[in-house]
């Protein structure tokens, strides 16, 4: 997740100030008598709805024996229900003109899709039929096509480097596992074993309803009131999770043309004021075309095609990390040059314009995102899941203008402390790569 889409999740509304047009209602907020939640945001210029259907479960909740089973049982929520087939279940989305997916997360999972407002009532009955009702049939198949997609990933080091890096700042934890899982588990759990993790996961009080477009709140309400949800309490089981007080290197050998790096410590959490400040940190050190590290590595220097900056934030902790893919022969300038500027940033006040231009760029993202009516429903289901406040634009935009130069470098000087980092990297020669990733941390090189 990037900066500014972390910043927005816990916002959602319109601005009213100078030069701008109301063009929604402010979110409604029900809760049915299961106990689910129910939010929605009417945006009446559009003909289109975006629906989601959230569970606040993922990879986080699992045990290691259960490593992968919150994606596994994504996938097997569109094998089949009482109703439909894994066919038909398509046929069906296809014939309301819907756009339809899914995804995992490492403390979400859901169900999404998009559609003419004509079409609320019966997208809303299947999509509800799949998230709850699934028979679970033809699971040997989908267990190959799940394989299949691990053995993708293990193909993609671009990817798989950020696992990496997660086992490097989280080890053998929930946090510090993949998502996919291991294929050990996702070969040999039994269909009881996913089933009983449904019940109990996805029970009412762990469900968000959430809906943004051309949507009558009431409709959508009366509608997941007849859900039927699991019997599990719904209370948070997650394990807080303790980083490693000091940073790990963690190497993968593969024989690639490239090196993939990444350099990261653990971050802030979702909830935390400095989001913001975190938003523009991110869009003058490597989160834009015009960052620092893509001015440096890339357009001076020709070191590198991809890099960049991210940030992802958890319930109780977060991740903040740098990426590069480099050639063999460049791997030491571009690590020393990162090493630079994670220092620079730390140590020199950011200029006036940096600032500015970082602020205008997250503000920018900020307001185009709200003309999406997919964006729109995300936001407010993921502060709604993790009950955080609800911002409106003007809210939002007023925060990031607060951001000062001191904030900047308070918060660069604490998230990258050298002490605090961890480096992953998939290439040829672990030694070649200990040794240029001394600039960054002489700790991580010994």
């Amino acid at each position: 997740m990037t900066a500014d889409a972390a910043v927005a999740t816990a916002a959602t509304g319109t601005a009213d100030r100078s030069g701008f047009t109301k063009v929604t209602d402010e979110p409604r907020l029900s809760e049915t008598s299961s106990g689910i939640r129910v939010i929605t945001e009417e945006v009446p210029s559009v003909r289109s709805v975006a629906l989601g259907l959230w569970v606040r479960t993922g990879s986080r909740d699992e045990t290691p024996a259960q490593a992968g089973v919150s994606h596994f049982l994504e996938h097997l929520l569109f094998k089949g229900t009482p109703n439909y087939s894994a066919i038909e279940i398509s046929e069906r989305f296809d014939g309301l003109g819907a756009s339809f997916n899914a995804a995992t997360g490492k403390e979400t999972t859901h169900l999404h899709a998009r559609f003419l407002d004509e079409h609320t009532e019966d997208v809303f009955s299947l999509l509800g039929e799949m998230l709850l009702e699934s028979t679970f049939p033809d699971i040997d198949s989908e267990r190959d096509v799940v394989l299949e997609e691990i053995a993708m990933y293990e193909d993609e080091p671009s990817d798989r480097v950020h696992d990496y890096l997660a086992d490097a700042m989280f080890g053998d934890t929930p946090l510090g596992r993949r998502i996919l899982g291991r294929s050990e588990v996702i070969s040999g759990i039994p269909v009881p074993d996913i089933a009983a993790y449904h019940r109990a996961r996805y029970s009412a009080g762990n469900i968000v309803v959430a809906a943004a477009g051309n949507v009558d709140h009431d409709q959508i309400f009366a509608m997941a009131e007849k859900l039927s949800p699991g019997a599990g309490s719904g209370e948070e089981t997650l394990v807080p999770q303790q980083p490693g007080q000091t940073g790990q290197l963690e190497f993968a050998v593969k024989d690639t043309e490239q090196y993939h790096v990444c350099i990261g410590a653990p971050g802030i959490n979702r909830a935390d004021e400095r989001r913001f400040v975190m938003a523009v940190l991110d869009s003058i050190l490597g989160g834009s075309s015009s960052s620092r590290l893509f001015t440096e590595v890339r357009e001076k220097r020709g070191l590198a095609y991809s890099v960049g900056t991210y940030s992802e934030q958890f319930t109780d902790t977060g991740v903040v990390a740098t990426y590069v893919g480099t050639r063999e022969d460049n791997v030491e300038e571009a690590c020393e040059v990162i090493g630079t500027e994670l220092k620079r940033i730390q140590r020199e006040p950011v200029t006036a314009d940096e600032l500015n231009r970082a602020k205008e760029h997250v503000k920018g993202r900020l307001v185009l995102s709200g003309e999406s009516t997919a964006a729109r429903m995300s936001r407010i289901a993921r502060a709604t899941l993790h009950d955080l406040p609800l911002l409106n634009l003007d809210e939002m935009l007023a925060r990031v203008d607060a951001v000062g130069v001191d904030d900047v470098s308070t918060l660069a000087s604490e998230l990258f402390a050298e002490e605090r980092l961890s480096a992953a990297s998939v290439g040829r020669d672990e030694d070649r790569f200990r040794s240029a990733i001394g600039p960054v941390s002489e700790a991580l090189a010994a």
